[in-house]
């Protein structure tokens, strides 16, 4: 009797499984994403008037109304998936929170008709919809885009991090304020206090991203989506392991505030980790997510670019038909003749 390991044709024989088998269905993985997004999104909300909530709501609307009048077939079947949800809500966590809620809309619907049906739906794009969308806000509106983070501590990144942690410290946010407390009292036994800096990225009530505004609800997130085996836990822990590793040794900035902004856990967590939109093999799926991170952290500290990681994602979707070729080639194939 054959196993899987034998002859796949006449001509090839498969040696190694061409896929990675995680512990729920790709309907309930994607719902428990949309959740961790979801509880980021309303962390965020809970300090800008609700704003970012809308945002998203407007996004998500956005989503379903495309998946409903411009698809015909299996309509419903498409919206219960959560497909559509995801992408509009991981699309929100990448947006300002304050920008237009029309444009979050805009963007979700090039997501959803441009990138997500382009080449066929759920399984057969070649580039995360949510990226493909913020992409498309970004440049299509940069001025908008801009406009909607002033004020942000977040747009003193582009300016190295030496300008930028004193300009977090400066601010009097829930942060700020908690850290204050904790050095009375705490770390007063002791004679050392922590910079009120520090938490205020857990609690900022300062315009910004939608993601660094509830990294907090969104660590929660991810070890939600890890325990439920949404994805491998050993890919996102890689990703920032040598993306914090690239910072230090280069002398990028401070560890502590690359990790938690610019979407950065977010990316590792959800976008890399997407195994729709990934290589096959473990040893695939490794490489993408170490060159991943090194181009998240090259756009971010040598290109002056904030949204590294987000572009990172980006680039590594588009070569990622390469990168399955070589799988397809090395790994899943042998040529006719060989032994089994």
């Amino acid at each position: 009797m054959k196993s899987d390991t034998e002859q796949l044709s006449g001509e090839s024989r498969l040696y190694q499984k061409p896929q990675i088998n995680l512990g729920q269905s790709s309907s309930a993985r994607i719902w428990l994403v949309s959740l961790c997004a979801f509880m980021t999104i309303l962390q965020s909300s809970l300090t800008d008037s609700f704003s970012s909530m809308i945002i998203a709501l407007s996004a998500v609307a956005a989503a379903v109304m495309t998946e409903f009048l411009f698809f015909q077939s299996d309509r419903i079947k498409r919206i219960k998936d959560g497909s559509s949800v995801a992408t509009a809500l991981i699309l929100t966590l990448f947006l300002p929170n304050n920008i237009p809620p029309l444009y979050a809309a805009f963007g979700t619907i090039f997501a959803i008709i441009v990138v997500k049906y382009g080449f066929g739906g759920l399984g057969s794009n070649w580039l995360n919809p949510a990226v493909g969308g913020w992409i498309f806000i970004r440049f299509s509106w940069p001025d908008i885009f801009t406009r909607s983070l002033d004020g942000s501590v977040f747009n003193l990144i582009e300016q190295g991090f030496t300008e930028f942690i004193p300009g977090l410290q400066q601010t009097e946010g829930a942060g700020s304020a908690i850290a204050s407390f904790l050095n009375k009292t705490v770390f007063s036994i002791t004679g050392s206090e922590i910079p009120g800096s520090y938490l205020e990225l857990f609690a900022s009530t300062n315009p910004g991203i939608i993601v660094d505004r509830g990294v907090l609800a969104l660590l929660v997130g991810t070890i939600i989506i890890s325990a439920a085996q949404v994805n491998r836990l050993w890919i996102p822990a890689l990703w920032l392991l040598l993306y914090s590793f690239l910072a230090r040794i280069s002398g990028s900035g401070d560890i502590f505030f690359t990790l938690f902004t610019g979407g950065t856990i977010a990316a590792a967590f959800i976008i890399n980790s997407d195994p729709a939109v990934a290589a096959k093999s473990n040893p695939g799926i490794l490489c993408a997510a170490l060159l991943s991170s090194m181009l998240a952290w090259f756009f971010r500290f040598y290109c002056s670019e904030p949204y590294g990681a987000v572009y990172a994602a980006a680039a590594l979707n588009a070569i990622l038909p390469a990168v399955r070729a070589l799988e397809r080639r090395f790994l899943y194939e042998k040529p006719e003749g060989a032994k089994a």
